[in-house]
């Protein structure tokens, strides 16, 4: 078993160094995220960063990277105070990752990418009309991280799925919804059916239901 320490991995070249630590919490979530300018104009990005903090109040958060350029989601949300989440679904995965392309001013990655920007309900950010699984935050806080980089905490206001997608016992069918994940930086995966259990006691071994 190869043994990787801390100096190996600042001794990397950097696109190594990149692949490398972007990897190691395995698969993460595909989330395009959804925003406007104070004007209106519409921004969609990519994000693998998206995580749960709480249920009650429902509340995920997203990190951003350092501001050392210009942000447009992180600016959008602050300005705004809103923004979109939305699965990134298996069959537009090229067109999720075209929106990490540095778009010149007055270019909405929506059109350039092969998305169509939905509104619902009054909210004033725009959703992913092809994704299966959107949601509606409203920006609550944000906690610097000491390498630049910005943890954004949302409440989930609106979800908007399929009634087939959504389970009696209130799990979600992400395989059944196409549903995409991501493996380091640029790997996205089709996902197979999960192995499910219940819920963990002990001295109850748990069995696959």
């Amino acid at each position: 078993m190869r043994h990787i320490t801390a100096a190996d991995i600042h001794g990397f070249e950097k696109v190594f160094r990149l692949n490398f630590v972007n990897g190691l919490p395995g698969f993460k979530s595909a989330n395009l995220v959804g925003t406007a300018s104070p004007d209106g104009f519409p921004n969609l990005a990519i994000f693998s960063s998206v995580i749960h903090l709480g249920s009650n109040p429902p509340l995920l958060g997203m990190v951003t990277r350092p501001a050392t350029v210009p942000r447009h989601t992180y600016q959008n949300i602050k300005d705004t105070g809103v923004y979109t989440l939305n699965h990134v679904p298996t069959d537009k995965v090229a067109g999720a990752h075209y929106t990490s392309a540095d778009f010149p001013p007055g270019i909405s990655e929506f059109g350039a990418c092969g998305f169509t920007a939905e509104y619902h309900d009054g909210f004033p950010a725009p959703y992913v009309a092809e994704s299966a699984v959107s949601i509606g935050l409203r920006f609550l806080e944000e906690h610097a991280i000491s390498n630049g980089t910005v943890l954004m905490v949302g409440t989930v206001e609106h979800v908007y799925l399929p009634a087939a997608g959504l389970r009696d016992n209130g799990t979600l069918d992400l395989v059944a919804m196409g549903t995409a994940a991501i493996s380091g930086l640029d790997g996205y995966h089709a996902v197979e059916p999960p192995v499910r259990f219940g819920y963990a006691r002990p001295g109850k071994p748990p069995v696959a239901e």
